[in-house]
């Protein structure tokens, strides 16, 4: 089999290229691609390169994404690049006839106003939140276009939908990243030039945080063994859900810098919490074992002290 993974050099796509080769056959051909290769705003290049590589799937990763203040102020941006890349690569997939393709999604395309813990069926029963609404309704679009595919013409276009996801090759930018890429490269900063360590908002909101090694396994468990085209949610269980003021607590106690922590806020928290519901995922995988936050977060802090030069930042 040759499988085809979009956002090949991204945070789980790296995720996937470091346990691949433990789980899977070794005879599978794994194409990670990035944006070098072909850009997936362009329909034409997006044919051209399927064509050529003829892969046998696809893993759909590839994503403008950002944290909290990039969904604020880059709404246009956020809509419509991912608008345009998940409808090349679902059109140029079915086009060269590819039967399978994984898509990914994210819990933060719920709606705001719901009762918790969400599950699959809630995904449209009412607007996100504001914060990160232009975000949200694109990747909402990719998961009625991949039913629409499933409905229309028989692909197994379906999608899976993580918690927050961090880890290795994370993106640390400190305006534009995600939470804990973000408050690891500001604890790193702040311990260096001996001030505090400031987190943007109370702290108080809650998330469930899945690693993204884990993500990558429970893709390619997706890929090769779950045998249903519904959506399906991979996260941890629900008790999971931390605040991101533990979030920092345990970043601050990885760099030694505990006593120095301050809260700004005149900074927005976003979404207060958008607790989901593992139980499908459980159904069809009831042994799969999580990586827990602390050991998480010691994995993504020693590898970014390890690769500061380097990384996304």
């Amino acid at each position: 089999m040759k499988i085809l993974i979009t956002g090949g050099s991204g945070l789980v796509g790296k995720g996937i290229e470091s346990i691949h080769k433990e789980y899977y056959n070794e005879n599978h051909e794994w194409i990670f691609m990035s944006s070098n290769d072909c850009d997936l705003l362009n329909i034409q290049q997006t044919l051209v390169y399927f064509a050529h590589e003829k892969p046998d799937v696809i893993i759909h990763l590839a994503a403008c994404v950002g944290g909290l203040f990039k969904n604020m102020n880059y709404k246009v941006d956020m809509f419509e690049e991912n608008i345009q890349m998940n409808t090349n690569v679902l059109r140029c997939a079915h086009e060269c006839n590819i039967q399978r393709v994984v898509s990914c999604l994210s819990t933060c395309i719920f709606p705001d106003k719901t009762t918790y813990p969400i599950d699959e069926s809630m995904l449209h029963n009412g607007p996100p939140h504001f914060s990160n609404d232009a975000y949200a309704y694109a990747k909402r679009m990719l998961e009625i276009q991949s039913r629409a595919y499933q409905e229309q013409y028989l692909r197994e276009y379906i999608c899976v939908i993580p918690t927050n996801v961090y880890g290795p090759h994370d993106n640390y930018h400190l305006e534009d990243a995600h939470v804990i890429p973000a408050l690891i490269h500001q604890c790193y900063l702040a311990q260096k030039e001996s001030r505090p360590f400031i987190i943007k908002g109370t702290g108080k909101p809650l998330r469930q945080f899945i690693y993204s090694e884990d993500l990558a396994r429970l893709i390619l468990w997706v890929l090769f063994k779950y045998h249903s085209t519904e959506t399906i949610i991979l996260s941890p269980d629900p008790e999971s859900e931390v605040s991101i003021e533990e979030v920092g607590i345990q970043i601050a106690k990885k760099f030694d810098y505990s006593d120095n922590i301050l809260f700004d806020d005149s900074f927005p928290d976003g979404q207060y919490r958008k607790t989901a519901s593992n139980k499908r995922l459980r159904e069809y995988y009831p042994e799969f074992q999580f990586t827990d936050i602390e050991n998480g977060i010691q994995k993504s802090v020693q590898w970014f002290i390890r690769n500061y030069s380097v990384c996304r930042k």
